[in-house]
């Protein structure tokens, strides 16, 4: 193995792309690392739902720019911004709060993101 592997989320792997935005990934050594774009008014339940009402992944993610709002099945709801460092368990919706474009790092739920 390389002692050093550099990648950049300008040449991803794959691309998913939604109404309203994106997902890349990327894979570095045993790690699949997701970066979430998506534009304001974006919202999981509306552009990138699956066969579920609600997204069933968990995700381990860090909020880059924009805000965000989750919504749990069990009724909690959780307001996200810049420098945040979240796990959120599966059986939630998401979706961007304000006029700012989102962004976040996804390190937990990537490689299986928009599929």
């Amino acid at each position: 193995m390389d002692p050093v592997i550099i990648r950049r989320f300008e040449k991803p792997d794959e691309v998913v792309h939604f109404e309203k935005g994106k997902f890349e990934t990327v894979r570095i050594g045993s790690l699949t690392v997701g970066r979430a774009t998506y534009e304001p008014g974006w919202k999981w339940s509306q552009h990138a739902k699956g066969s579920t009402p609600t997204c069933q992944l968990e995700h381990v993610v860090l909020i880059v720019s924009g805000r965000t709002a989750i919504a749990m099945d069990n009724g909690q709801h959780f307001e996200l911004g810049p420098g945040d460092l979240a796990y959120v368990a599966p059986g939630h919706d998401a979706w961007v709060l304000g006029d700012e474009p989102y962004v976040s790092l996804h390190f937990l739920g990537a490689e299986q993101y928009g599929k």
